[in-house]
């Protein structure tokens, strides 16, 4: 973001939010649905993610929580002064609070699959999950079709502290914590490997749950090695 326009950064935000929104729809959820309804069951299991943990739920809502902290600036679940939310609701409310209502009825779809995911992957929850988060990217799209051709709330005066909070209050706080978690992994899985027990392997398990959780809201910003090496698939 340092080095482009304020606009540019707030549209590549926002097409990292639709990114994840269909990821999450078509990908982490569709995908084993069309395998379960096609009747490759086996394969369907193995597609979903955090199978083995019975942790997707949590995983895909925190993925939609990552959405909600780009466009509320905050990680919360508050609206930041200066936040797209804020800028919107100033321009234009009926698209503000038409974001937010996808926001969370996608995250509240999600939770609403019965637990686990693995055991309900053709279930009618899932279906409302796949179709809410459909319905959150196309009004993230039109959120960014309207920032761009809405000259009012588009320039640099206006974007860059929404820009700088961004960074300063969502980005570098989530990378924070996904390091300090994932180093607490580590250690947890040295002393596992150290000294075998079941109280070191519950250790580890929980501080692989713990890191799970920046990692996945983390996930509306794929910078640095996280995108360019692949890092996210592994």
């Amino acid at each position: 973001f340092k080095n482009q326009d304020a606009l540019t950064s707030v549209e590549q935000l926002i097409d990292g939010c639709v990114d994840i929104a269909n990821e999450v729809g078509t990908a982490k959820i569709g995908d084993p649905y069309d395998l379960f309804i096609h009747n490759n069951e086996e394969k369907a299991l193995y597609a979903v993610e955090s199978w083995y943990s019975w942790h997707s739920r949590e995983d895909y809502r925190n993925n939609i929580y990552s959405i909600r902290n780009a466009y509320y600036g905050t990680l919360d679940g508050t609206v930041a002064d200066n936040s797209i939310s804020k800028i919107i609701e100033g321009s234009n409310s009926t698209l503000n609070n038409n974001v937010k209502q996808a926001i969370n009825k996608a995250a509240t779809a999600i939770w609403g699959i019965p637990q686990p995911f693995r055991n309900n992957i053709n279930s009618s929850e899932a279906e409302e999950a796949m179709e809410a988060c459909s319905d959150l990217e196309t009004v993230l799209k039109e959120l960014n079709s309207y920032i761009g051709s809405t000259a009012s709330i588009n320039s640099d005066a206006i974007l860059q502290p929404v820009v700088k909070t961004y960074v300063e209050v969502v980005v570098l706080p989530t990378y924070a914590s996904l390091k300090s978690k994932v180093d607490a992994l580590y250690d947890a899985v040295i002393a596992l490997s150290n000294s075998p027990s079941n109280t070191a392997f519950e250790t580890a398990c929980d501080a692989w749950l713990q890191a799970r959780q920046p990692w996945e809201v983390s996930e509306a910003f794929l910078f640095g090695p996280v995108a360019s090496l692949g890092l996210d698939p592994n």
